[in-house]
């Protein structure tokens, strides 16, 4: 039961915090992650 919990803690930060705030990449014109999906869907409501 304690692995499982670490297992959630570790997918979160990594998911949450990391994935979503930390990785700028020129090919998304350093944007992060979310923005970009943000944007996409926000396109396809509009075309």
């Amino acid at each position: 039961m304690f692995l499982l919990g670490v297992n959630f803690e570790v997918f979160e930060y990594i998911e949450v915090w990391y994935n979503r705030r930390r990785r700028l990449h020129s090919s998304l014109n350093y944007k992060t992650p979310k923005e970009v999906e943000l944007e996409v869907n926000n396109l396809k409501y509009v075309a």
